[in-house]
């Protein structure tokens, strides 16, 4: 009926007058009282409305009608004469009596919206009456309670947020909170005899204001319900900056014990044993070109990709965080060191230490479990005094006792006595445990970059990585051994600075490949500027100075004592643990798993990061040390010159001095950093590689390929390069090798099946335009696979198939099926299908051979790449290559499989683009730190 009142205008199929009285607002009171009334008699007249269904019904209704009307005249022009009687009347009182006796939720929901509807007319002072405040308060704790009646979600959404919408009108007048908050004095001589755990979690006091105890209740709840809760909370904290008598009440109540508590809980249900996985269909290419392995699973060692698992680690951190606004919006200074002193005793010493200390690399994956979950803590957290009390405790940094920073006596003798309260507790009901004195964060670092586990090795390495890009200045005297820079300005030359980059970009073009990687460093130049600017050290060094010479942060430190000093030019000695630890896991770079290289040149990209630290000594070679070819410098005999030549001696001198600074100094093998060394003897291994695996180039280019396809959002098929014959390998019979698709052939159109068009045709060599390969550079920074989480780049597409087989790489032209081609279509590109078949059959082959490390110069060895070639180097190379199965790995050979770690050609392959991208990488980032920092001298 209401449908077609609308529809026809000035047209009333309702009984007559019910319109006129709407906006009469003497009929709408006499309306209104007549439906109170009746109300009033219903309820009287009910004995037990949870068996008389029909008389709650009927109570509803009422309720229902009560709420129509006063949200109706809420809306209208004055007067409001059904509003002002309800105040007058106080209609709430028995609304509040029927909504908590009734034992019916319908009942309760309609009395929780008359509530709320009263509050939201803004009228008659509502939210300042105690009577009101008490009336709705006791409605809606007796209905919350143990006690009470199972409540439906979408009614406890409407009781909480009915809760938040009275805290957001105490934030906005806090001269209300009075009728909502009560400081009782509690004579706490007369209680000697109660428990003191009772006395400590602050039941005493709940009486005071029941409304906060009702949001804490639900701050742990997901969804709408959780964010009312959580954020009228916050505003009730804020609040206590206004109120004195609140600060206090809140400092003793248990409001930092319920927090700490219900963090440890969510902790608690976060696995024990965790292994690093990805979902089903939803491996990253640079995985799948690689030798992995889905790790094993059971019931006690949960994978990564598991959605529970994700669903708990979610709830977890989106508490954490919680912590952190509380933080954020709290203004009381004993407010918060309370909350921050619960932090650390109840959930760091008690729960994230102990778990630190009995996490193993034997058990099934307990230490990968806790270092993710402290990476992930420490990724989300940006407080300064929460990131300090964690760096603080589990780095075993010494301590700094200072008196209270409270201004005023009872506030801090309040948390002194919650202090006292929360020692006793923790010395009663806890056993005592070790500290970080014996066993801290960086012992267990050390101990599981040595571990046998590639993927402790990886979460370890993700783990440095925040801890060097987010919170450097803990790093330096702890994880790091560093030596203080004393000398001021820059003191590398631009000679030297050449040299240094020319010996980068000539290792990572010693790699190989047949692009044009000027685009692809160009990429890594903006990527190195972004993260130089960005990170937390570098603001000091590139803002503006203020008039004083020096430019001060406010906010960026922790408030807590203890914290470190500022951070000052510094760089790490060579006989520093973990540079040592992070060259040998370097030294085994392509028989790492890929993930472990990531997290490993990620690791090294963050240490050179800081503009503090200086790269100077351990990654490029130190200046005091540099050694010059004696040069005849020009003999100038400045003493005959008259005095009008003054301005021509000048000039000569600075000519000279920017001479000197042009020189490039000769390297001696002992002046080179180990760091380089390092990095050398890695291109020479590919340069080993190269040598003894047939179509080595080709293969990786074809990775190459493979990697920016998979990469670019609008990727084009890769064209064909046609190789003519070069061996007996490659003319062999076809006959002795049935023609198999290759695993990576037509690798564009497996990937985008939709894309495969011969739009590329003219390409003679197959590079991309810039545009399309604008997206593709950065294995190493821009294939950040390493947990489920990494934001790096982008996933790669769901439709990429492994397995399934398409047209060779190295057939004629990658164009899609159409029956309009004939099949002699590939005989006019040189190569017959037959044969380009076979190619690809023959690259499988390889790429499923398995090599090791090569043999350093100056040393023998009997078999430097077992299982990739035959006996007879002058066989046929296709037929010793599939001689050579894993099958017939046995004697000899299977020994030295077991001694040597051994990887697949494909996996090897792989790991050598993440090197060359590394290369470019960190060649990027020195040339970005010379001209940003003004580390380089010119005169």
């Amino acid at each position: 009926m209401d449908f077609w009142s609308r529809l026809i205008a000035g047209t009333s199929l309702a009984p007559g007058g019910n319109k006129a009285a709407s906006n009469n607002p003497e009929k709408r009171l006499a309306r209104f009282k007549r439906e109170y009334s009746q109300l009033l008699q219903l309820w009287r007249g009910a004995s037990n409305l949870a068996k008389d269904h029909e008389a709650a019904e009927n109570i509803r209704s009422s309720l229902q009608e009560l709420t129509q009307i006063l949200s109706d005249e809420s809306r209208r022009p004055l007067p409001h004469p059904c509003i002002t009687f309800a105040s007058t009347k106080q209609i709430y009182i028995p609304v509040g009596k029927i909504a908590t006796t009734s034992n019916s939720e319908p009942i309760i929901r309609e009395g929780v919206a008359l509530f709320a509807t009263l509050i939201d007319s803004e009228e008659e002072d509502f939210v300042e009456n105690d009577t009101f405040s008490k009336s709705l308060m006791n409605l809606l704790v007796r209905i919350t309670g143990a006690n009470s009646i199972r409540l439906g979600s979408d009614t406890e959404v409407e009781v909480v947020e009915l809760s938040f919408n009275i805290t957001t009108k105490i934030r906005l007048d806090p001269e209300i909170l009075p009728a909502w908050f009560t400081a009782t004095q509690h004579d706490d001589t007369t209680d000697s005899e109660q428990d003191q755990h009772e006395k400590f979690t602050g039941k005493t006091h709940k009486e005071d204001f029941p409304l906060f105890y009702l949001l804490i209740d639900y701050i742990h709840h997901e969804g709408r319900i959780g964010d009312f809760a959580r954020t009228g909370l916050l505003y009730i904290i804020e609040a206590a900056s206004n109120s004195m008598a609140l600060e206090q009440w809140i400092v003793e109540s248990d409001l930092a014990t319920l927090m700490a508590t219900g963090l440890g809980a969510l902790y608690s249900q976060l696995s024990r044993k965790l292994v690093i996985d990805f979902p089903t269909g939803e491996l990253p290419p640079i995985l799948a070109f690689s030798d992995y392995e889905h790790p094993i699973t059971t019931a006690e060692i949960v994978s990564s990709a598991s959605l529970d698992f994700q669903g708990h680690m979610e709830t977890f951190l989106s508490h954490l965080v919680f912590w952190q606004d509380v933080l954020n919006h709290c203004n009381s200074v004993e407010v918060k060191q309370t909350l921050l002193e619960h932090f650390q005793v109840i959930f760091l010493q008690q729960l994230l230490y102990p778990s630190l200390l009995e996490s193993s690399d034997v058990d099934g994956g307990s230490s990968v479990a806790v270092l993710t979950y402290l990476r992930r803590i420490l990724e989300s957290l940006d407080h300064p005094d929460m990131i300090h009390l964690i760096l603080h405790y589990l780095l075993a940094l010494p301590d700094t006792t200072t008196t209270p920073s409270g201004t005023r006596a009872s506030i801090s003798a309040a948390r002194k006595r919650k202090s006292m309260d929360l020692a006793t507790m923790m010395a009663t009901h806890i056993e005592p445990a070790s500290t970080p004195a014996l066993f801290n964060l960086v012992d267990l670092i050390q101990a599981s970059l040595k571990s046998e586990s590639q993927q402790t090795i990886s979460v370890t390495l993700q783990l440095v990585s925040v801890i060097l890009r987010r919170h450097h200045r803990y790093a330096v005297t702890t994880l790091l051994w560093t030596s203080q820079i004393l000398a001021e300005g820059p003191q590398r030359t631009i000679g030297a600075h050449e040299k240094e980059m020319d010996f980068l970009l000539s290792l990572a073009g010693g790699v190989g490949g047949e692009d044009n990687f000027d685009e692809a460093y160009e990429n890594h130049v903006k990527d190195s500027m972004s993260a130089l600017e960005s990170h937390p050290c570098s603001i000091t060094l590139i803002a503006p100075k203020s008039a004083g010479g020096t430019s001060k942060f406010p906010g960026s430190q922790a408030t807590i004592p203890g914290a470190p000093r500022d951070i000052r030019s510094h760089t790490l000695r060579p006989e520093d643990p973990m540079l040592k630890t992070l060259l040998g896991v370097l030294a085994s770079f392509f028989t790492n798993s890929v993930e472990t290289n990531l997290s490993l040149t990620g690791a090294v990209v963050d240490l050179a990061t800081c503009g503090f630290m200086r790269i100077e000594g351990w990654l490029l070679p130190d200046p005091s040390k540099y050694i010059y070819i004696e040069e005849d410098e020009e003999a100038e005999d400045s003493y005959f010159m008259g005095i009008g030549d003054l301005i021509e001696i000048e000039e000569k001198e600075q000519m000279r001095a920017l001479r000197k600074m042009r020189r490039t100094p000769n390297w001696a093998e002992s002046q080179i950093p180990k760091f380089l060394t390092e990095l050398n003897a890695l291109v020479d291994q590919v340069s080993s590689y190269r040598s003894e695996i047939p179509r080595f180039d080709e293969l990786l280019q074809q990775r190459r390929d493979a990697f920016q396809a998979a990469s670019s959002n609008t990727a084009t098929p890769i064209p064909i390069r046609q190789h003519p014959p070069r061996s007996s390998f490659e003319s062999s019979s076809r006959s002795s090798s049935p023609p198999r698709k290759s695993g990576f052939d037509s690798l564009a159109q497996r990937i985008f099946p939709e894309l495969a068009t011969p739009s590329r045709s003219n390409s003679p060599r197959g590079r991309r335009s810039g545009q399309e390969r604008s997206s593709s550079s950065g294995l190493s920074g821009g294939y950040g696979f390493a947990t489920p989480t990494s934001s790096r780049n982008a996933a790669p597409p769901p439709q990429f198939p492994m397995g399934l087989e398409t047209p060779s790489r190295d057939s004629s032209r990658a164009f899609s099926p159409s029956p309009l081609r004939g099949a002699d279509t590939s005989q006019k590109h040189g190569v017959p299908a037959s044969q380009a078949a076979a190619f690809a059959a023959v690259d499988q082959s390889i790429l499923a051979r398995k090599v090791g490390l090569p043999t350093p110069k100056g040393e023998l060895s009997p078999i430097p790449f077992p299982n990739l070639r035959g006996s007879d180097p002058d066989s046929s190379k296709e037929g010793s290559v599939q001689g050579t199965d894993d099958s017939s790995i046995s004697g000899a050979e299977g020994e030295k499989e077991q001694e040597q770690k051994l990887v697949t050609v494909s996996h090897m392959l792989t790991n050598v683009l993440v090197l060359q991208e590394f290369l470019l990488e960190l060649a990027a980032l020195v040339q970005v730190r010379a001209g940003l920092f003004g580390e380089v001298r010119y005169v």
